[in-house]
């Protein structure tokens, strides 16, 4: 029980620091809404529980012996980050005059559920540091006469289910406030800001060591 507590503990630390789950889950909150933020934060969950299947069954310790399959993967997530970074600085540099006659509605319609699932779920499996995090945190909290596939993969989706609580409780307190954040200078303000903070984990991922 211990083990399983230290685990939830850390777990619930790496989960709560902002990364580019956050910024991805917050950026689809603020242009679409509440709906389409959750729908992030699951296709975020969904991404880490394949990466829990993927350690669990071996796959990832592949993925981490070849260099260039793990590159590729470090360079596609990264590229995809840059590229919702300088939409966001798009949206951020649009005239005022122009976004004011956009409502609620019609930006929803520009990012569906489905894309914002399909975002959330590329943006998780785009980054190659959850292959090398799941494969170094599970065997820590699997006992060696346990280390079955099942094990690994309970331990796997308890983390992908927090992670999804997490991101939710993040899409609903921001749709809350969403109002606000979408007045004109407020929202091209944020959205600046939040496109930059993409580029910038963009960029980290892509120079990044293991």
């Amino acid at each position: 029980m211990s083990t399983f507590l230290a685990f939830l503990s850390l777990a619930a630390i790496v989960i709560i620091t902002p990364g580019p789950d956050t910024a991805v889950t917050i950026r689809n909150t603020l242009l679409a809404g509440r709906t389409s933020g959750m729908m992030t934060a699951l296709g975020i969950a969904s991404g880490q529980a394949i990466w829990a299947l993927a350690t669990s069954a071996g796959i990832v310790a592949i993925l981490l012996a070849s260099e260039p399959l793990f590159l590729a993967i470090k360079y596609a997530g990264a590229a995809y980050l840059i590229f919702l970074g300088l939409q966001s600085l798009h949206e951020a540099v649009r005239p005022s005059a122009a976004e004011a006659t956009v409502s609620k509605e019609r930006v929803a319609r520009t990012l569906s559920a489905a894309a914002a699932f399909r975002q959330g779920v590329i943006s998780d499996l785009g980054n190659p540091k959850m292959a090398v995090f799941f494969a170094s945190l599970l065997p820590q909290f699997v006992p060696a006469e346990d280390a079955t596939f099942v094990s690994f993969f309970i331990l796997g989706l308890i983390f992908a289910l927090m992670t999804l609580a997490w991101l939710v409780l993040y899409a609903i307190v921001v749709s809350k406030i969403g109002d606000l954040l979408r007045r004109p200078t407020v929202r091209r303000w944020i959205e600046g800001v939040t496109g930059s903070v993409l580029i910038a984990l963009g960029v980290r991922v892509a120079v990044e060591q293991r």
